[in-house]
């Protein structure tokens, strides 16, 4: 019989050669140190079979933004099955532990970035937030169709990166629902590691930002780059210097246009990588040539669970109002299910049992939580047959606030 309790620091290491496993990796010792530490400030849940760590679950203790609020919200990470347990019940029973203990500490959702998504949505999370990849060609100058902004660009040193562009980072969380927090142990042991865990080709990080001297800066992008691949080894065709951007903030879109323009220029690259951009990305629209600036992949960014629906709801704002009777399912957490009221607006969300009221929709848990952020509409759920309209337009109006 499985045994599902913490895991003790004792057994961390343990727990990542399961994650090992599991995800195929083998990094090397200071990726092994790294992750050791980081698992050491995180909620670890284990399923253990004599002894044996079979299953694992670990979570950050995040606070996400969401509209008008940032909330408490674990953030799942190394969700691990052993091959010899699949199909036992050991991923279900993490989940299930992992749920009651955020419910026990107050956290109204739970987040992650799934791996494969085919798994996550039984258990209550649907996709929140959309992300794309962008891949321009730079082997020519960005074309653009609006003027960038000429202040003055400089390099931060990685070292400065927390003090100079950390409150930025923090501030234009609450412009866009969906982002953690940053601590300073995150930014230097995952943003700022002098390696790419996943590629040790890349460069150290660079930071350029934009703003006058003495001023808070006005955005900044986060990168690094890979010289050009030539030799026997490349092939009859040259791969060209790649920048990888990770982070691109900005004020305006003018800001975003001249830090574009920047990483687009860089000496001895031809192309420009940024993975998890935003679907609606600015510079989608205002770069002049959509065949130089292409999206190469869409996908699911975070998936959210709605832990409890009735905090998750009253706690975030609501842009216009809002009154609707929702007819809602919870296969693992009964107490969400039901018929309920919600009423809000500007001026706060009330979220109340509704018994014996007519819904006006009916939906899973699953598809209220890929609403909840604002990044699926619900129009979009009633025409993919997954939310069911019975009053006409009440999925429109749910999706304005």
């Amino acid at each position: 019989m499985l045994d599902i309790r913490e895991v003790p620091e004792a057994d961390i290491d343990r727990a990542l050669e399961l994650a090992y496993l599991v995800f195929h990796d083998r990094p090397g010792k200071e990726g092994r140190a790294r992750h050791h530490e980081m698992l050491r400030h995180c909620v670890r849940i284990g399923a253990y079979d004599g002894g044996r760590v079979v299953g694992f679950m670990a979570a950050h203790d995040f606070r996400l933004s969401v509209p008008g609020a940032d909330l408490p919200c674990p953030g799942l990470t190394f969700v691990s099955v052993a091959p010899t347990h699949r199909r036992r019940g050991v991923l279900t029973a993490l989940m299930g532990e992992m749920m009651r203990r955020a419910t026990s500490a107050g956290s109204p959702i739970a987040a992650l970035w799934a791996s494969e998504s085919a798994i996550y949505g039984r258990f209550g999370y649907g996709g929140a937030t959309q992300g794309a990849t962008i891949e321009i060609d730079s082997s020519r100058p960005l074309a653009l169709r609006i003027e960038a902004d000429r202040r003055p660009l400089r390099m931060v040193d990685p070292e400065d990166a927390v003090a100079v562009v950390g409150p930025y980072h923090e501030a234009a969380r609450a412009t866009r629902a969906g982002r953690p927090a940053r601590t300073g142990w995150r930014w230097t042991e995952e943003w700022l590691t002098e390696e790419d865990e996943e590629d040790d080709e890349l460069s150290p990080p660079r930071i350029i930002a934009l703003g006058d001297p003495g001023e808070p800066v006005a955005g900044y992008v986060l990168y690094r780059t890979k010289p050009e691949s030539t030799g026997a080894a490349a092939g009859p065709d040259r791969t060209p210097g790649l920048v990888r951007v990770y982070e691109l903030e900005a004020d305006t879109p003018a800001v975003a246009a001249a830090l574009w323009e920047c990483v687009a220029s860089l000496d001895l690259t031809g192309r420009v990588h940024a993975w998890g951009r935003p679907a609606d990305d600015p510079l989608l629209h205002f770069a002049a040539d959509r065949d130089q600036v292409r999206v190469t992949g869409a996908f699911p960014a975070l998936w959210l669970r709605l832990v409890d629906v009735a905090a998750a709801l009253t706690a975030r704002s609501w842009a216009a109002p809002v009154e609707l009777v929702l007819e809602l399912t919870d296969a693992r957490l009964p107490a969400n299910a039901g018929l309920f009221r919600l009423k809000a607006g500007p001026g706060g969300a009330a979220y109340e049992p509704a018994a014996g009221r007519a819904p006006d929709l009916t939906l899973d848990v699953r598809e209220l939580a890929a609403c909840y952020l604002g990044g699926t509409r619900a129009v979009e759920l009633v025409a993919a047959a997954l939310v069911v309209e019975h009053t006409p337009g009440a999925a429109a109006t749910s999706t304005r606030s």
